[in-house]
């Protein structure tokens, strides 16, 4: 997994990207603890690192303590499970890189089908199928979602997220086992990942339940400095180990539903976003302490109309048009405070699991760090 997507997963396509959190947990229950064999800590994270992850179905329980309001259109999806409260998702996995996700809505169902060669996103409520191609990328990784927003989350279930989280956290962690759980009737080991001493950051540990049988992980909690109270959490409700019916991982459109494509591998340079040299993601920092910084993409303006910052006052800013279009730093203004500093100006939204910085001018740091890392990591105009 790569370092900019272990707590936040940094997308120029909007701040419910840049707020994808990918680290969620669940309670294990008040089952009584299973006797297990006892196993060293570093033993337990190479087993989970190099376990075949299992076929698998099931229902995920994410609740959610970030204190985060609810983003302004998130009706259903991914991005809807930011705000504070429960919510769940069921998810299908065959073990051989297709997966399903489907998401209750408002009105409705979002459907995520990753099929090995695209990403189909079905809205039941708008009866609206995108696809989003995957030229490219190989196994285990991300390609564009359907959205084209980046990775979407909503097709990886916590035992992928939590081999990505414990790879990339495990070489600047404390790693201790703590005890055993029962999660969706199944034994598991307490695996904790505690940030070495000089890791800038504002989560206290990582907790996961790793089953004991398959090594793989069932649930991820997050705990953060300060409270006893876990941050987030999220993790199966019941699982099955069986196979899956293939047909899950097949999608074709309704008769009558609208059909839109965002291919990631062939688009035109007209299609793209504007990415002048120097403006792609880069990456501060390792380990807990990772802040990735980018820029927001510059949309290619049609004939007549006025410069971004002519229309708002301010460098980079593009406001809504006609209320069909709400950009990242509308978004920041709604759920950040104004902040400046050497860097600029901008917003901070903060969360108990990190912050994100966006600036008038585009510029955007995100982390599960404090603020003046952030500021850091930005820089200068």
């Amino acid at each position: 997994m790569k370092r900019r997507n272990v707590v936040f997963a940094a997308s120029a396509g909007g701040l419910a990207g840049l707020l994808g959190l990918t680290v969620l947990t669940l309670p294990a229950g008040a089952d009584e603890d299973p006797q297990l064999p006892p196993v060293a800590p570093e033993q337990l994270v190479e087993s989970v690192l190099t376990a075949t992850p299992p076929a698998l179905s099931g229902t995920v329980r994410v609740d959610n303590a970030l204190g985060l309001p609810s983003l302004p259109g998130a009706d259903g999806g991914a991005a809807s499970m930011l705000a504070d409260g429960t919510s769940t998702l069921r998810v299908w996995n065959d073990g051989q890189g297709h997966k399903r996700a489907s998401i209750p809505s408002a009105s409705g169902e979002v459907t995520v089908v990753d099929d090995g060669s695209a990403i189909w996103k079905w809205d039941s409520e708008s009866r609206t199928a995108t696809k989003g191609d995957k030229q490219q990328h190989g196994p285990g990784t991300h390609a564009g979602g359907p959205d084209g927003r980046g990775p979407d989350a909503a097709v990886q279930d916590p035992a992928t997220l939590s081999r990505e989280i414990v790879g990339q956290l495990r070489r600047t962690s404390d790693v201790a086992v703590d005890g055993t759980a029962r999660v969706a009737g199944r034994d598991a080991y307490e695996l904790v990942l505690t940030p070495k001493p000089a890791e800038r950051t504002v989560l206290r540990e990582v907790r996961l339940a790793v089953d004991a049988q398959t090594r793989s992980p069932l649930e991820v909690t997050v705990l953060t400095n300060g409270s006893d109270d876990p941050a987030l959490r999220a993790g199966f409700s019941d699982l099955d180990l069986s196979p899956p019916d293939p047909a899950m991982f097949r999608f074709t459109p309704p008769d009558g539903a609208k059909v839109e494509e965002h291919p990631t591998g062939d688009r035109s340079p007209a299609d793209r976003p504007q990415h002048p040299a120097g403006q792609h993601p880069t990456v501060v920092g390792d380990g807990w302490d990772t802040v990735v910084v980018t820029r927001l993409p510059q949309t290619t303006q049609s004939h007549g109309e006025q410069p971004p910052g002519e229309q708002s006052g301010r460098p980079g800013f593009a406001p809504e048009r006609g209320g069909e279009r709400t950009t990242p730093q509308a978004l920041a203004q709604q759920l950040g405070k104004p902040v400046n500093g050497p860097w600029g100006e901008g917003w901070l939204i903060s969360t108990k699991v990190g912050s994100a910085l966006v600036t008038a001018d585009g510029r955007v740091a995100a982390g599960a760090v404090p603020e003046q890392v952030l500021t850091a990591a930005v820089g200068t105009p």
